[in-house]
């Protein structure tokens, strides 16, 4: 249910960000989602791919400093209040979100929200109580096609 999700600091000047994707790509690996939060110094991007693993080398043999983030892919009613209704269950059970972003899905009325939470295994428990889907890897991947 968890997903691995790759981080690397990257300086916030131009440029920067096209070298490690760039690199990701030379290798033939598919970007499925990514997040670029920044402050005036750095940026942090966010990626899950199919082969997290081979990414992660990639980069780290391009000199980018990795780190892995375990993240869970959250299925969502893509209509208004959608995610507010996830948003509540999660608040009235005490489960702390410390970033999220979404994407979209190819499931007609569905969108597919990405979320690290402070503890990953009673947000899945919370989720999987209140009948709310988590997408696992394999169908997440599947989105990449």
């Amino acid at each position: 249910m968890k997903l691995q999700q790759l981080s690397l600091f990257l300086e916030n000047r131009p440029g920067r960000l096209d070298a490690p994707l760039e690199a990701i790509a030379a290798a033939g690996i598919n970007i499925l989602t990514l997040s670029l939060a920044d402050t005036a110094q750095f940026g942090i991007l966010r990626l899950i791919v199919r082969d997290w693993d081979r990414a992660r080398q990639v980069l780290e043999d391009g000199g980018w400093i990795v780190n892995l983030t375990e993240v869970i892919a959250v299925d969502v009613e893509d209509r208004p209040g959608g995610l507010a209704e996830v948003l509540k269950v999660l608040d009235q059970a005490g489960v702390n979100i410390e970033y999220m972003y979404a994407f979209s899905s190819h499931r007609p009325g569905k969108a597919m929200l990405i979320f690290r939470f402070e503890d990953p295994d009673q947000a899945v428990a919370v989720l999987r109580q209140h009948d709310l889907r988590i997408v696992d890897g394999d169908e997440l991947h599947a989105e990449d096609h």
